[in-house]
């Protein structure tokens, strides 16, 4: 049997040094806050606020809804995305996807301030990330997935790592990450040849397709270490890349979904929105 990688012990060993940080500014009358821009009335959109907004207060962060109808233009909405970049009051901005078909994201992107992009979407904070530059923001799943490493007291310098999945939110940044630490790490996806062999000969894999139970008993060793990162919903259950019933009994560790890295990512969040409020306070 398999060592769980729990994300919730991961989440409640940050939450101590994030509420430091926290309290920290507060003495010095900064309130750290995240404003989260959302077009539409998706229902898991809203789940997600609602979540977070129970999490970032549970921590002293303050979190601002800014919610807008389907029916706003391109040009409405970055002026009000424009209009929060210059608040003082955020130190933060998320802004949810998908957004309508007549808004271009490639604009968003252009238009949040890389001191407040505390999701790593701009330009100019995935420059940082893929030269291994510092004073930027990691995307918070990706940083999760090396925080959980790191707390399990897992190395990966010199092991062979397999990144399932090639999207900019997860699986590009994680393997940035990764080899910034001295892994050898390979990148692959849904179309890969023989995609088992590949991920059987690792050391750590990497799930992050969004494809459920992409990888199965035949893509995993007896030492494998196993980050599930995908989230998808099948018959109403929430699972992962990986199918995990067949593959926990086969593997050394493993993170389950729901329960793993995803609980992880909140926590990152909130340490961006603190460094951002640092940074902007001039204190670092």
């Amino acid at each position: 049997m398999a060592t769980i990688l729990k994300g919730g012990e991961v989440a409640r060993a940050k939450k101590s040094g994030i509420m430091k940080r926290v309290d920290a500014l507060k003495e010095r009358g900064i309130c750290p806050a995240l404003c989260i821009v959302m077009v539409g009335d998706r229902k898991d959109s809203h789940a997600y606020v609602k979540g977070a907004t129970k999490a970032l207060t549970g921590c002293g962060i303050d979190c601002h809804l800014a919610h807008f109808p389907e029916g706003i233009n391109q040009n409405q909405l970055l002026e009000e995305i424009n209009a929060i970049n210059k608040n003082p009051e955020y130190n933060g901005i998320i802004v949810m996807r998908p957004v309508p078909d007549t808004i271009r994201w490639g604009a968003i992107e252009e238009a949040i301030s890389p001191e407040k992009d505390v999701d790593c979407i701009t330009i100019k904070n995935l420059s940082k990330l893929f030269k291994g530059e510092g004073g930027g923001f990691y995307p918070c799943t990706a940083k999760a997935v090396v925080d959980t490493l790191d707390h399990y007291g897992i190395k990966v310098e010199g092991k062979k790592v397999v990144v399932v999945g090639r999207s900019l939110v997860v699986g590009k940044p994680a393997a940035m990450l990764l080899l910034q630490r001295n892994a050898t790490v390979t990148i692959c996806h849904s179309k890969t040849l023989d995609l088992g062999r590949i991920t059987s000969e690792a050391d750590i894999i990497v799930a992050a397709a969004g494809v459920p139970h992409l990888l199965g008993a035949n893509s995993v060793n007896r030492e494998s270490i196993v980050l599930d990162v995908g989230i998808n919903v099948v018959d109403g259950k929430l699972t992962g890349d990986v199918d995990f019933d067949r593959v926990e009994p086969l593997v050394s560790m493993i993170t389950p979904v729901p329960g793993g890295v995803g609980s992880v990512t909140t926590s990152v969040l909130m340490e961006n929105i603190v460094t951002a409020a640092q940074r902007l306070a001039g204190e670092i």
